[in-house]
């Protein structure tokens, strides 16, 4: 923690008015809102609910108008003669319609209920003859019979197909603070190099003024001089590196998030969250209540089941009843159509029995099973693996909280020890090898707590898409 204050000291006293400081929580809120992922997420969720919504209106009642108007025609054709010839004979005429159609799907038995109402209209323009033709109204029903009942499947399959899909916008918000905070913590890293870099640049041109002042009276060797020049080559060059580094991924983390507010940018180090106990069974509950995983299990073997009731539906006897009830009547007018109309019925059996297939209803029946009882198998290792990665990274998560203290501690003694073996190597009572190897340490030591944070940060994220459940508010993740 004691670099964790330094560090940002140090930022405090460098950063320019147009320089933009930043959390993490802050940079994760930028990529959900700007970045190309966030976009492609609430696309995906439009399309998905349109779909939804498609699927409702087939349960829905449906009104539509058809017709032909005009249906002009002038030509000539052939016409049957009593004699059984054929003559061809001038047309000009024209036939035109409106039909008005109402229907209701019945999800039950997969039946359809309709009304109608037609007038139809011929004009001979040759003979000058105008007839009407009508139905006021018609009633009927349809049913299939034996077949399968695509409504039904419908019902029982879209909805989970559409709460799996808002399901998954959310998970799509939690990758993306997973890429995020992997994009932080490559800048801050890159920052901290950096700051490391500067410093030990700075203090290794002190302590070779220092150098050589006891070369000059004696005191130190020249090799001792010259391991200094090379310790101060290899500090420039690491602030070079370090520079390239930041530029890079400052770029990636603008490009990602769409943070252009200021020329520069400065990443504040978070801490951990402390107070924050995760259970490896309040996550697999929350994971079986909100993933959209634990929806898709469900769904798949939904789908496979009545992939299998499709392919029996598909054999033996198929057939659909028809029956029709209403009035129709035709007229030199259009209120004729509409005085006295006639009865008019239907009733209609069309069916088709397969005789001879060679087997064929009977293996496509078998192959629909044999899926069936794969996706079972499927969707149980599916569960296993599911439970598994919880399980592991809930055990992840506890051990990098215990990490990130025990590299603040070590981050500490390094980093006082580095002090320590300076101001003794500049009183002559430590070697430059000694000296070398503390710089090498506090440096390592200094990354390593960066580190231990992300790697706590990336569980945290992580334990937050594989369950949907925001562990510091204690609430499932919900997102407009």
């Amino acid at each position: 923690m004691l670099f964790a204050k330094l560090y940002c000291v140090g930022l405090l006293l460098c950063v320019r008015p147009d320089t933009a400081r930043l959390t993490l929580a802050e940079v994760v809120e930028l990529a959900r809102q700007n970045s190309i992922d966030a976009k492609q997420a609430i696309t995906v969720r439009k399309t998905k609910y349109w779909q939804y919504r498609t699927y409702r209106s087939n349960y829905q009642p449906q009104l539509s108008m058809t017709g032909v108007v005009p249906g002009y025609s002038k030509t000539y054709t052939q016409v049957l003669q009593p004699n059984g010839t054929i003559l061809f004979q001038p047309v000009y005429q024209d036939n035109a319609s409106l039909t008005l159609n109402f229907s209701q799907t019945i999800a039950a038995t997969g039946g359809t209920i309709y009304g109608e109402t037609q007038l139809q209209q011929f004009n001979d323009f040759k003979n000058k003859v105008i007839l009407y033709n009508g139905v006021p109204y018609a009633i009927g029903y349809s049913q299939p019979l034996f077949q399968y009942n695509s409504l039904r499947w419908d019902n029982r399959i879209e909805p989970l197909k559409y709460r799996e899909s808002k399901q998954a916008y959310i998970e799509a918000q939690e990758k993306i603070a997973i890429a995020a905070e992997g994009y932080f913590f490559d800048l801050l890293l890159a920052q901290v190099n950096l700051r490391m870099a500067e410093t030990n640049r700075h203090n290794t041109e002190k302590i070779l003024g220092i150098a050589r002042i006891k070369y000059d009276l004696g005191k130190v060797s020249k090799n001792e001089i010259l391991q200094l020049q090379l310790e101060q080559l290899n500090t420039e060059k690491a602030e070079g590196t370090a520079r390239r580094d930041l530029e890079i991924a400052t770029l990636t983390l603008r490009t990602y998030t769409g943070e252009d507010s200021a020329d520069n940018i400065v990443l504040s180090i978070p801490d951990i969250i402390s107070d924050v106990t995760i259970s490896t069974d309040k996550v697999l509950d929350e994971a079986y209540a909100n993933r959209s995983d634990a929806i898709a299990f469900v769904r798949r073997i939904a789908e496979a089941r009545r992939d299998v009731a499709l392919a029996k539906g598909q054999n033996g006897l198929t057939a659909t009843l028809t029956a029709n009830l209403g009035y129709s009547n035709t007229g030199p007018t259009v209120p004729d159509v509409y005085h006295a109309p006639q009865d008019q019925q239907l009733l209609q059996l069309q069916f088709n029995v397969p005789i001879l297939d060679w087997g064929r209803s009977k293996a496509r029946a078998r192959t629909a099973e044999a899926n069936e009882q794969l996706v079972e198998y499927t969707v149980e290792q599916d569960k296993q693996t599911f439970k598994q990665q919880i399980v592991t990274q809930v055990s992840l998560f506890n051990v990098m909280k215990d990490q990130v203290g025990l590299t603040a501690r070590a981050d500490s003694i390094a980093a006082a020890k580095y002090e320590i073996a300076r101001q003794r190597y500049v009183l002559g009572d430590l070697s430059i090898t000694d000296l070398s190897i503390a710089f090498q340490e506090n440096d390592q030591a200094q990354r390593d707590y960066i580190g231990a944070l992300r790697d706590f940060w990336g569980a945290y994220y992580q334990l937050r898409y594989l369950s949907l459940y925001d562990f510091e508010k204690n609430e499932k993740i919900t997102y407009k």
